[in-house]
Parts: structure tokens; C-alpha cells; sequence
């Protein structure tokens, strides 16, 4: 036999290859040998001493146990097989290994070995070649010394290439960045795309438990729905060097899902599958992908990651709030965080004991309360509370539950239990960018750890590069660093692919300020103020710094309630007395935005005085940064 098929799966005896759907798996030279025993004889068992003395001469020196388990393991695991539940190869204890599927013979050819019966599954028993054993290969006596002087040879080329395999390959390792591009939506029905965005966020959850690999955040990959798509451009924007794309189509209780992983350097499809289910069955196509990726890759799943079963109702509304709940920083994005968090109660009270949901849940009354003016910090802080801390009793593992816990710790401003939350929400998922995201905005850049805080909003930047929420973040905090040079770079680029981020806008303003350029900075601040979308406290503060106190008190009396812009304008007047009793009145409210402005270069004038001290200490911050 040369060529065999069996399931999706076709191999070559001769050359050594094994291809699934017609794309090459990778496999080694040993767990092949013993793939092409097990094709040679379906439905027999290949006993252990046979596998032994096929493997390993026996003038061989090795740990046999150890070696033959190794190469089974590297067999299922390029075949998504396992040993509990074998779909191919299975184990009979103490003895040896059988394959249990029927095996399709593609060709012949007269191979080193003597005939013997093969079978094919249908009980009809032909003559074929094997591959020989090395106890029945030719050999030729050859001189002791010819003889050790070759295996040296041998053994210091083979030491020679193996670590030369073992750099490429930790080298490879080391540039595993995917990114998962928002899958095609082939349903025609309008408002449908939330079921195949959500199933693109669900598959980005699940590689992200893959050691090894780094995954690029679902908020950049979704700037390029429904685009056209060049993979080169794609991958260099995302800095990634894996794709993986696809399409969903839903029709009633039926499903199919197509998928396909490229690597980015050549547009080589490392691997692809379609997939026609039912509709109950969303979750394990889900986890075929991310194995299939796994087993393609040479990666590893880490352990511990708990697999939800919820009903499809529940599920159905999970990924709708999720699809309105990500992006808090569009113009919308109040009235989608109020619609989301709706339906996150919804999945709540269909299954209590979604533990995502409750951490969907917890964060979007976090963002959502950001500020007073979107949502009582109040009322957000005890159902934040609340399903933070339901989501991590109903899942330790979930890195999610430890992140929504870690921004309630800071709200309660426990600063070292919500370290120990960011820091094991990390641990759990490196890839998940609201992680070091919110530990460095929401920890690190109000306790004035601004360099710390630098490096982990770098780290989200890497994993959403192309999220403007994300820079944003990075840019306040270098605002309060002092990298003025740097945050007017960021924010040109920003705004010169969205003129009407606000965000950027605001930030741009400060840098110019500070850097001197002060009309620049008025006239943003003065655009943005008659459009409703800035922070009137930083008009006033431009206001009292360009010498127009009047027109700087003027904008403190149109906003007598809103001590946060209180503080600016009398920051800017220089009036420190009036500039504390603004930020009281923000601790009063449990304003969440107190601390990061104690770090702002426009409160530079309060440093040193015994009170900023002091409200450090109010907020159980160390009475300096």
C-alpha cells in the first residue's frame, strides 16, 4: 500500500506525509512509523513490543514507556484525537493500539518489506507490502571502527539539526500572533450579524486559552467587516502573522460555519473545514476550531478552562449584548450599554448560572458610569458589585470575572485586592486587552504608577492596535507623564481616520496646551464646546491660562452642579482653595475620575500642598505617588 485515506485523513507510506482535506499535518518521523503500522492492519491491535522493536533497534538505549507515549500523544494530538474518547486510535490497556476506522487503500507500490494480509474494514483480507521492520533489513558487516566513526558522524549531524529544528521552531513559537478576522454573515435576514459577530467573539475567547499564542483583540479585527481584504495589508495593520476568516450561515435550526487559517507571510491556508451542525451544536464547532488550530500549530490548550453548556436562547442573547457592549466609545455608546446591559439581565434570569454573562454585566455598568453625567455612580457600583462577584464564584477561571472584579476593587478603591484581580485576570488570558487595559487606566494611572501604567496599556495597544478607545487610554496617561510630543502624534493619526473622535480631540488640545500653543488649543476646546462634546473645565481652564479669567468664570456659573469642571477653571485661576472643594464634592459623589486627575499636569499647582496629601489618603491611595 502507498496511499492510504481514512475519515478526513490521507497518507502517504512512501513519503511520509499525512494530509487532512488535502492540507499537510504535521507530524514526526516516529508517530508516523506508527500511524502507517496501525493503516497496515485496521481493527487489529499493534501490540507494544512490535511498536518497540519498530521504533528502536535493539542495540537502542531509551526510556521505551516514556518514548512510545510521547509519539502517541503527538499522533492523536495531529489527528484532534483523544484517548478517552478515540475516534481513530484506541488504546487496549497493557497491550497495544488498534485503529478502529476503515481504512480506503489509494494505491500500491512494492515496498522493502515482505507481503502480509491487510484489511480494509470489510472483513476481505489482500496481499500488500509493509514497511519493514529493522530487524528484517538487508545489512552488511562493516569494520568496528568505520562503524563508530559514522555513528559519531551521524550523531553529531542529527545533534546539529536538532537544534537547529528546535531554534526555528521556538522562533516560530514566539511569532504565533492571530487574528480573527469578524466571520461573513450569509444570513439575508436583516439584524443578523450580531449572531456571527458574537460567534467571532466567542472563537477570539477561546484561542485566547491557547498557550502560546497571542491574540489580537476583537475590536481591531472588527474594523475590517465588510471590507474588501488583502491579507498582507490586513496582517501588517493587525501585527499579525496567522488570519483566520469565515463565514456563518443560519437557517432555522441548522447551521453552517466555514473557517480557514492563513498565515500571513505567503497566504498559505494552513488549515480549513466547513461545518454543517445543528444549531444546539454552536459549541463544539467552537472548540473543533481552536483544537484544530491547536493541533496545526503545535500549540497547547491550557487546562482549567470550563466549557458552557447554556441553553441557545440564552446564548442567542449573550451575543447580542456582547455585540452592543463593546464598543463604549461610539457616539451610541451610551444608549448600547443600557440596551446591553438589558439583555445581560435577560440571559441572567433564562440561565443563573452563565457566569459571562455576569461579567458582561459587571463591566458595561462599569464603563456606563464612567462619569455622573451617563449614570449614577451610585446605583452602577452595587449591581456592578453584585455581578462581579456572582460571575467569579460561578467560574474561578474566568479571566473576564477577575478583570470586572479588579474595576470594582478600584471603585471601592482597594488598590491592592484590585492589583491581585487585574494581575490573575492576566494570568488567566494574557491576550485579553480589556485586562491591561483597565488595570493600567483603572489602577496603575491614578495611583500615579505612570510608567507601569505606560507599559500595560502598550501591552493593550499591541493586542487592539487599531482601537481608538485603547490609544485614548495610553494617551491620558502620557498626557499626565509629561510625553506631550507623543500624545500629538497619537491623536493627528487618530483623528486623521476619524475627524470626530472627541476623545482624541480633547487630548490633542491638552498636549498643545501644555506645550505652550495656547490658541490652538482654545480654538478645540471652543469647537468642541459649542458642539456639546468636550469638557467645558478644560475651556475654562485654557480660558484662565491665555489671561481671560472673566471668560473662564463665565464657564464655571453655566455648570453650577458639575464640580468636575469646577476644577479646571479654578485649577487654571490659580484659586487652590476652590479647586479642593470641587474634587470633595467628586469624592462625595464617588466620582471614579478623582484619581486619575490628581496626576493631570493641569493640578500641577496642588502638588505639595498638605491637602492633596490628604485627599490621597481619603481615596486609601499613599499620601504621595
Amino acid at each position: 500500500m502507498r496511499r492510504a485515506r481514512f475519515g478526513p485523513f490521507e497518507a502517504d507510506l512512501r513519503s511520509g506525509e499525512l494530509r487532512k482535506h488535502g492540507l499537510k499535518i504535521k507530524l514526526q518521523d516516529q508517530p508516523f512509523q506508527i500511524l502507517a503500522l496501525l493503516i497496515q492492519r485496521p481493527g487489529e491491535i499493534i501490540s507494544r513490543q512490535e511498536l518497540r522493536e519498530t521504533l528502536w533497534p535493539a542495540n537502542t538505549f531509551v526510556d521505551f514507556d516514556v518514548g512510545l507515549n510521547n509519539a502517541i500523544k503527538r499522533l492523536r494530538a495531529a489527528l484532534s484525537d483523544e484517548a478517552g474518547t478515540p475516534r481513530y486510535v484506541e488504546t487496549i490497556p497493557r497491550r497495544g493500539y488498534r485503529l478502529i476506522v476503515p481504512v480506503e487503500n489509494l494505491g500500491t507500490y512494492q515496498g522493502l518489506a515482505a507481503q502480509e494480509s491487510i484489511s480494509f474494514g470489510n472483513g476481505q483480507r489482500t496481499a500488500e507490502p509493509t514497511l519493514a521492520s529493522p530487524s528484517t533489513r538487508p545489512t552488511s558487516p562493516k569494520p568496528p571502527f568505520l562503524h563508530w566513526r559514522t555513528t559519531a558522524m551521524v550523531a553529531a549531524v542529527l545533534a546539529i539539526l536538532a537544534a537547529g529544528l528546535w531554534w526555528s521552531f521556538r522562533q516560530e513559537i514566539d511569532d504565533y500572533k492571530i487574528a480573527v478576522l469578524p466571520f461573513k454573515n450569509l444570513n439575508p435576514e436583516p439584524g443578523s450579524d450580531y449572531f456571527s459577530d458574537g460567534l467571532t467573539d466567542e472563537i477570539i475567547s477561546n484561542l485566547a486559552a491557547i498557550d502560546g499564542l497571542e491574540v489580537k483583540s476583537q475590536t481591531s479585527s472588527f474594523l475590517f467587516k465588510d471590507k474588501p481584504r488583502n491579507i498582507h495589508e490586513v496582517g501588517a495593520q493587525l501585527g499579525a502573522t496567522l488570519l483566520l476568516e469565515g463565514s456563518v450561515l443560519r437557517s432555522g435550526d441548522k447551521l453552517r460555519v466555514n473557517a480557514r487559517l492563513v498565515r500571513v507571510s505567503d497566504d498559505h491556508a494552513l488549515w480549513s473545514n466547513s461545518f454543517d451542525r445543528d444549531l444546539k451544536d454552536v459549541f463544539s464547532i467552537q472548540d473543533e476550531i481552536s483544537r484544530s488550530i491547536v493541533n496545526e500549530l503545535r500549540l497547547k490548550l491550557q487546562r482549567g478552562q470550563r466549557r458552557y453548556n447554556t441553553n441557545l436562547e440564552a446564548y442567542d442573547l449573550y451575543l447580542k449584548a456582547q455585540s452592543l457592549t463593546r464598543n463604549e466609545g461610539l457616539p451610541e455608546g451610551r444608549d448600547h450599554l443600557i440596551a446591553g446591559i438589558g439583555l445581560f439581565e435577560q440571559v441572567i434570569a433564562s440561565d443563573p448560572a452563565y457566569a459571562p454573562a455576569y461579567a458582561g454585566l459587571a463591566t458595561a455598568y462599569g464603563r456606563l458610569s464612567i462619569t455622573p453625567r451617563s449614570f449614577s455612580p451610585d446605583q452602577a457600583y452595587t449591581k456592578m458589585r453584585a455581578a462581579a462577584e456572582k460571575a467569579l464564584e460561578l467560574d474561578p477561571l474566568l479571566a473576564e470575572a477577575y478583570a470586572s472584579n479588579g474595576l470594582v476593587y478600584s471603585r471601592d478603591h482597594n488598590w491592592q485586592e484590585s492589583e491581585r484581580a487585574f494581575r490573575r485576570s492576566i494570568e488567566i488570558n494574557p491576550s485579553l486587552s480589556e485586562s491591561h487595559r483597565d488595570f493600567g487606566f483603572s489602577l496603575l494611572f491614578p495611583l500615579g504608577r505612570l510608567d507601569e501604567a505606560v507599559r500595560e496599556l502598550r501591552k493593550a495597544v499591541e493586542l487592539d492596535p487599531l482601537s481608538p478607545e485603547v490609544h485614548v487610554s495610553l494617551d491620558y496617561v502620557l498626557v499626565s507623564a509629561g510625553r506631550y510630543d507623543e500624545v500629538i502624534d497619537n491623536c493627528h493619526r487618530i483623528l486623521a481616520a476619524d475627524p470626530n473622535d472627541n476623545g482624541a480631540a480633547q487630548l490633542l488640545a491638552r498636549a498643545l496646551l501644555q506645550k505652550g500653543r495656547l490658541n490652538e488649543a482654545t480654538a478645540i476646546f471652543e469647537r468642541q464646546d459649542q458642539s456639546g462634546t468636550g469638557s467645558p473645565g478644560f475651556l475654562g481652564y485654557a480660558y484662565a491660562m491665555a489671561g481671560r479669567p472673566a471668560d473662564a468664570v463665565t464657564v464655571a456659573t453655566r455648570y453650577p452642579e458639575w464640580p468636575w469642571v469646577h476644577v479646571f477653571v479654578y485649577a487654571g485661576l490659580r484659586d487652590k482653595d476652590r479647586t479642593f472643594q470641587a474634587l470633595e464634592k467628586m469624592v462625595a459623589n464617588h466620582d471614579p475620575r478623582v484619581g486619575p486627575y490628581l496626576t493631570y499636569p493641569e493640578l500641577s499647582l496642588l502638588r505639595g500642598d498638605r491637602r492633596f496629601s490628604e485627599l490621597r489618603q481619603m481615596l486609601g491611595m499613599p499620601a504621595t505617588p
